[in-house]
């Protein structure tokens, strides 16, 4: 018999002239256990094996572990099985990776019904705008169609006409949930059960801009029509420490500024204020709208052009041009007298091409206010766009009323 498992692990993605192994999702981990637990709970047979058909239409083995069968007193029947699968992300640095997913499947007296929830270690959902509505465990709709799929498949094949209750749960996702997106969307409680095509591809992008969508998508549905976004946790500080306001109010764009401001136009936002390290922000005044290094490092480049416009010695330029922090290169304009206008000229290109991504997203109908502010932990704010300040009143008092 041809191990479809150690198949599979050879398939590989090429990310950055990498081959990558790809993983398997917590999705596909909860489905091939629910199915197993099924097959032994139905036929009695034991199951050390299970083959599981993904979404992307990849067959997977994978090994059953930590089998538990509760049997009635009485009859001596089984009446629920417990199985796990461990959760393999291949060469993607998931938090999830090596964790065990277990399904609990219980008979219940209930002609045809298969009721999914989640147990300890899968998380609640407490804010609208996610996948599941509020109240339901954390375990999203695909995962939940290739449970029941495959659970029907089992009843079909052992003529079975009652009831299943199925029972997911992590032993080590409250644990792991500290370490993901969860709390800030709003899922308490543990890990999120996820995967629309049960494969894990390694440095999957998509599910970053995805995480910035749905959180995005939250606010909206609240009834925010502004919106505050931030790269990371410099800007969330800043928004702390130097605007005295709460960092969770804003959303963290990561290096995908671009794509969020696309996702806030299309979700019918009327604003944003985007509040960033001049390291980050200082990329957009050459209109790169995704600030990851691989893309490119203009910073010095951007900074310098903009000083020499402003009438910097050349021989000044030159040394911006080899700084290796934006802290270094603004003491240096600050020194020669020039940190202002070439701040307020960078901040103004800032500003224009924010506006001309926003453009470019709008339907002919829409408009969309964008501005931003760019700071430095040495030297605090550095530049405004011309909105900036505006969209910062807009915000404070959409948060007081909120």
């Amino acid at each position: 018999m041809i191990n479809r498992q150690e198949e599979r692990m050879k398939e590989y993605v090429t990310v950055d002239g990498k081959e990558l192994r790809l993983g398997y999702t917590t999705g596909s981990c909860a489905a091939a256990a629910s199915k197993a637990a099924a097959i032994m709970l139905l036929t009695g047979r034991r199951v050390e094996q299970i083959r599981l058909l993904t979404p992307k239409g990849i067959e997977l083995d994978l090994q059953v572990e930590d089998i538990t069968i509760e049997n009635d007193e009485t009859s001596g029947k089984a009446i629920s099985v417990s199985c796990a699968i461990r959760k393999d992300s291949g060469d993607d640095p998931d938090v999830t990776n090596g964790a065990l997913v277990y399904s609990k499947v219980s008979l219940i007296d209930e002609p045809d019904l298969i009721e999914i929830d989640g147990g300890y270690g899968v998380g609640r959902v407490t804010k609208p705008g996610l996948d599941q509505p509020v109240g339901n465990a954390a375990i999203n709709s695909t995962p939940r169609a290739m449970i029941r799929e495959n659970l029907l498949e089992v009843m079909e094949m052992t003529a079975y006409d009652g009831g299943l209750k199925v029972i997911i749960s992590i032993p080590k996702g409250v644990e792991l949930a500290k370490k993901t997106f969860n709390p800030r969307l709003g899922i308490e409680g543990g890990i999120s059960v996820i995967g629309t095509t049960g494969i894990v591809e390694p440095m999957s992008e998509k599910a970053l801009t995805d995480t910035i969508f749905v959180e995005l998508k939250q606010r909206h549905e609240l009834g925010y029509e502004y919106v505050l976004l931030t790269p990371g946790n410099y800007g969330s500080d800043f928004i702390r420490d130097g605007l005295k306001l709460d960092p969770e109010s804003a959303v963290q764009t990561s290096n995908f500024i671009g794509d969020s401001l696309d996702y806030c136009v299309k979700l019918g936002f009327k604003g944003a204020l985007l509040i960033g390290h001049i390291g980050k922000l200082v990329k957009i005044a050459g209109n790169m709208m995704n600030t990851h290094s691989k893309y490119g490092d203009c910073r010095m480049e951007i900074i310098g052009s903009a000083a020499a416009v402003c009438g910097i010695r050349p021989e000044t330029a030159e040394y911006i041009l080899g700084c290796a922090a934006c802290d270094e290169a603004v003491r240096v304009l600050r020194e020669e007298g020039l940190d202002e206008p070439t701040l307020r000229l960078i901040s103004a290109r800032i500003g224009s091409n924010l506006e001309n991504r926003v453009l470019k997203a709008c339907s002919d109908d829409q408009t969309f206010e964008i501005g931003a502010i760019m700071f430095s932990k040495e030297y605090g704010i550095l530049g405004e766009t011309d909105q900036a300040e505006d969209l910062l009143k807009k915000i404070i008092e959409q948060d007081i009323s909120a």
